[in-house]
Parts: structure tokens; sequence; C-alpha cells
């Protein structure tokens, strides 16, 4: 594979986006620094494919990205293929208001061939290819020029070890039959509403105790407050108020800026500096949700109680043993919410549909229904129906009479 030296001028990318159009697909991977912005400042670029790889530098003057992002965002020819990409899939949204598709995951593809549950980049590289990743510029300050040899070489192996990792996992997926099941998983990690930053959903993420519709007003209102406070002034949010400061205030308003000193999570600045003003008359403006604006309850069944505790345990323990047998990641199949859904008598999770339905979902069904037992086959826990079992023991019941 060609190496191409670090490229830092809009001809030079055009000419390579231009050759990386006709591949199949492309390799992708960003280093980026965010700690201390609220937007991810972007640093360094790698693509791949099988024939060629670079790394390319945003931050050089002048720079045009225009062709990559074209390529990543327009052509629907080439299939763009990162690791743990959501953060990635975020800096190209930022940029252009959309996301890269067609998609693919590695971390999530391996989920389904593997037990393996988000896989980090390096145990990947390892399990594929026997290699193990230098780790030492990996809390490198991206954003500093110029960038050492050692630092480029580090980053352009993200792609180039993925480049050759991707086809072996499509092969393992084709050979299983299971490419259909990431169909879903890939679509929603290229889904834009994934990677909108939209003020007025930012209380959503928030934990708050409780429903009342007043105390939620007021925390939309801060939280979209301190959304685009964190905005203008591109700092994280965390650093403008925590969330449990956020929702401290909005179970307990402080009727005055002064009370604002007290707060735990706040400075004492806060009773008298404007970014203190800007805060109260968000609070005293703030109005109660209507009904309409209250989110939707989690859907429940009956109370668990003792006996449907053990019944979500016995579904959790089915879900060990149908990951182990048909060698997937747990996660993938279900998630331990909807396994307790499932047991106080909720049907409308995502284990009773589709290709996951299927697998384990009808078996978990039948476990609820008492149409399954679990069996010591071999030394080894197993899960059959009971109607089998009824069988077999008919049948070694006729054979000693």
């Amino acid at each position: 594979m060609k190496i191409h030296p670090l490229i830092t001028t809009s001809a030079a990318l055009a000419e390579l986006c231009a050759r990386l159009a006709k591949a199949d697909f492309v390799c992708v991977d960003t280093e980026f620094m965010r700690e201390n912005t609220y937007w991810p400042e972007l640093c360094l670029i790698q693509i791949a494919d099988t024939e060629e790889a670079a790394a390319i530098d945003p931050l050089a003057r002048d720079i045009d990205l225009t062709p990559l992002l074209d390529l990543l965002v327009d052509n629907e020819d080439v299939l763009k293929v990162f690791h743990a990409g959501g953060q990635d899939v975020e800096i190209i949204y930022n940029l252009t208001g959309r996301t890269p598709h067609p998609i693919f995951d590695t971390q999530i593809a391996t989920m389904a061939i593997s037990q393996s549950e988000q896989i980090g980049y390096s145990n990947l590289v390892e399990s594929w290819l026997a290699i193990t990743v230098d780790k030492g510029a990996r809390f490198t300050d991206w954003s500093r020029r110029p960038l050492t040899e050692r630092q480029i070489e580090y980053a352009i192996g993200d792609v180039t070890h993925l480049a050759k990792i991707f086809p072996k996992i499509l092969g393992r997926l084709k050979k299983t039959g299971r490419g259909v099941w990431l169909n879903i998983e890939m679509e929603k990690l290229a889904d834009p509403a994934g990677y909108r930053n939209d003020p007025t959903l930012a209380w959503l993420r928030i934990k708050a105790a409780g429903r009342n519709p007043a105390m939620l007003g007021r925390l939309k209102a801060i939280a979209h407050w301190r959304e685009v406070e964190a905005q203008d002034k591109n700092l994280p949010r965390g650093r403008i108020v925590r969330d449990e400061t956020l929702a401290d205030i909005a179970s307990h308003p402080p009727k005055r800026q002064e009370d604002l000193a007290k707060v735990r999570g706040l400075s004492p600045g806060w009773k008298d500096n404007e970014i203190g003003k800007r805060l109260m008359a968000t609070l005293d403006a703030a109005t109660p949700l209507t009904d309409a604006e209250l989110p939707p309850r989690t859907p429940r069944g009956a109370p668990l109680g003792k006996e449907g505790a053990l019944v979500a345990d016995l579904l959790k323990l089915l879900l060990k043993i149908r990951s182990r047998e048909i060698d997937v990641a747990a996660r993938l199949l279900a998630r331990s919410e909807d396994l307790e859904l499932l047991a106080a008598g909720v049907r409308q999770v995502p284990l009773l549909e589709g290709w996951r339905y299927e697998v384990f979902g009808k078996d978990a069904l039948d476990l609820v229904e008492g149409k399954m037992a679990f069996a010591v086959v071999g030394g080894k826990l197993k899960m059959t129906h009971v109607d089998d079992v009824v069988e077999a023991v008919g049948a070694e019941t006729e054979a000693t009479e």
C-alpha cells in the first residue's frame, strides 16, 4: 500500500479524492481535540482504500476540504468504513450538516460475529492481524504543529490496518449470513438526527426526578439557555453549569440572583455577574410543560415483584447462553431493560421483532410463558423446550418397560 506524505494542499487533496472515488470502500478516521471546547476541533483526517493511504491536515493554511467532504457525504458508490465512528461522523456532520453514507462500523459488525461488545481498535487489530498497535501517540496534542513523523505514522496506521480488516469481517458476515442483522444499526449510526445539537431538546439528556410540569418547564428553559451559552462561548456544557446543578436549580429554583451563591456547583460570583443575571431571567420566563410536551412514560407492565425479578434473571441467563451458543454479543440481541419489560408483560420490545425474534426473542417469549426449561447437557447449561423434555422422558420410560 502506498503511503502519501501529509497532505497540506488543496490540489493534492483533490487528486487523492478523485482516485478514491473509484474505490469500493474507504476507511476513515479522525484525530480531534474537544476537552476545552463545545465543538470538537478537527486536527487530522486519515483515509485509505486497498491501494493507498494518506493523512490530511485540515489546519493547513487555505486547504479546501470540499473534495473530501463530497466523497464522504455525496458519493453513494463508495462505502465509508469506520471503527467506533460516532464521533468521527459527528465531526463530518458539523462540517456539512450531513452524515457519511453508506456507512459501515467494524466495532458494531464485530458484535454480530463474536461475543465482543465495544471492542477497542487495538484489540481489533491484534485479533484480526496479530499486530500490536503502538499506543504511545494516542493522547498526543493533535492541534500542535508541526506534527511529528511518529504521530503521522500512528494516525495513518488506524486506516491502513482497517483496510485489511474490513474485507475479513465482511467475508465472515457473508459466511454466517448475519450481514442483514446490521442494516438497522448502521442506518442508526448514519442518522443525522443523532448529531443535531438542538438547544430545545437539550433537557431530554438530563436526568431529573419526577414529571412535574413546572419543574420540567424550568429544566427545558435553562438547559436551552446553557446550550446557547456553551455554543456561543465554544465551551463544554459542563464548564457553564453541570447537569446535576441544572437539575437541582430546576427542582429548587432560587428566588433572587443572590441565592445563586448558595447553589452547589456555582461559584459565589454568580450572585451578581452577567451570566447569573441571564440564568435568572431564563428561570423567570420559564413556563410549565403542556401535556403534549411531557415526555412519554416508559412502557411498563405490572410491577416485577420478586417473582418477576426472578423471571428477568432467567431471561438474562438465557441471553448469555444464546449469545455463547451462536457467538454473538449479547448486547446486539437484547438490552437488560427490554428483558425486564418482557418479564413484566410488555410485548412491544425490539427483541420480539425481525431477526432478533427468530434468533432469541421466540425462545425468550417461550421462557416467560413456561414453555422452556434449563438443562445441563455435557456439563454445559442449555435451554430446551419443555415439550422436548417430556418427549425425551417418555421415550426413556418406554425403553425401560
